[in-house]
């Protein structure tokens, strides 16, 4: 069985690269609101899995 969290963070990551293609506003330091959001949803979802994989190889 797929693990949910992980995919939802990779997914998050997909649509910030796609969006990064196509936003003349987004750079590697500043990003556009729709931007910001992106990456902020991918950073939380990264962050809670890999805090639960450590929290698993304890």
């Amino acid at each position: 069985m797929p693990d949910d969290l992980y995919e939802r963070y990779q997914a998050a990551h997909r649509a910030y690269r796609a969006h990064r293609t196509t936003c003349s506003h987004c750079t590697d330091t500043s990003r556009c609101p729709a931007g910001q959001r992106l990456v902020e949803s991918f950073t939380r979802l990264q962050d809670a899995y890999l805090n639960r994989q450590r929290q698993q190889s304890r």
